[in-house]
């Protein structure tokens, strides 16, 4: 089956240089991007249930750039001073430079890792022992990303401070397309949510991450394309190596 129509369960890239364009022009095929779940705010009341005091860390361990806003959205609607001692632990040098958005970035102590890795931010948090942690999460958690914190020397805490639901597509909205690509288990629920009598047939379906496979045949769905494996680390290089596969078939 020829792949024309792609549709990727995340929001558009900021920069002309994502390699989803390079795929889309190289093997001519049309990728849309459209998030099958959004983020919504969880409020101090609500928080307050935790019984989590944020005063009480030292060091705050960040994900996502979702984390960072709305850790500092709830300080701020809490009335927390957040010290200049505080130490940074992101992700990602683009997680880390997020940070800049609230903080006088170059006096402070933020740490990050070089691969967007958790397990690589673990080796480093692993050297600060003395710290007492706090992990900024949505209430949806990788269990990867728990699996490896748990298995760290670190002391921490973990703070729900958003929440990751269904994006409903509208009744308007057109859903035709040749393959899907999903990032993680709630992406899998929306679907099945917003289509009940979805029928895969043809439709090809691609993943990121072990807990989101798992999720697709737990829907009774076909996975067709998955990453992270052995020599292939993204979910791009992947659709890339389908997609080249696919064409050699499409010529015999």
């Amino acid at each position: 089956m020829k792949i024309k129509k792609i549709l990727v369960s995340q929001p558009q890239p900021t920069t002309e240089k994502s390699p989803y364009f390079d795929i889309s022009e190289k093997y001519n095929v049309k990728i849309e991007f459209r998030p099958f779940i959004k983020v919504e705010p969880i409020f101090a009341k609500e928080f307050r249930t935790q019984r989590i005091s944020i005063p009480d860390h030292t060091a705050i361990i960040f994900n996502a750039r979702h984390g960072i806003d709305h850790f500092f959205r709830l300080c701020e609607e809490m009335r927390i001073t957040i010290p200049e001692t505080m130490k940074y632990f992101c992700v990602s040098e683009s997680v880390a430079l997020y940070l800049q958005r609230y903080i006088h970035y170059r006096k402070r102590k933020v740490f990050y890792g070089a691969t967007g890795k958790l397990a690589e931010l673990v080796v480093i948090m692993n050297k600060h022992p003395e710290e007492k942690y706090l992990f900024i999460t949505s209430d949806v958690q990788n269990e990867d990303t728990i699996s490896t914190l748990e298995k760290s020397k670190i002391t921490y805490d973990k703070a729900v401070m958003y929440k990751t639901v269904s994006n409903d597509f509208g009744p308007d909205e057109e859903f035709n397309y040749d393959m899907l690509l999903f990032f993680s288990p709630v992406g899998i629920s929306s679907l099945m949510k917003n289509f009940p009598d979805f029928v895969q047939g043809d439709i090809q379906i691609g993943c990121f991450g072990a807990t989101t496979a798992q999720a697709v045949h737990d829907a009774g769905l076909r996975l067709d394309i998955e990453a992270p494996l052995p020599g292939v680390p993204s979910m791009t290089m992947a659709l890339e190596n389908f997609l080249k596969e696919n064409n050699k078939k499409a010529r015999k």
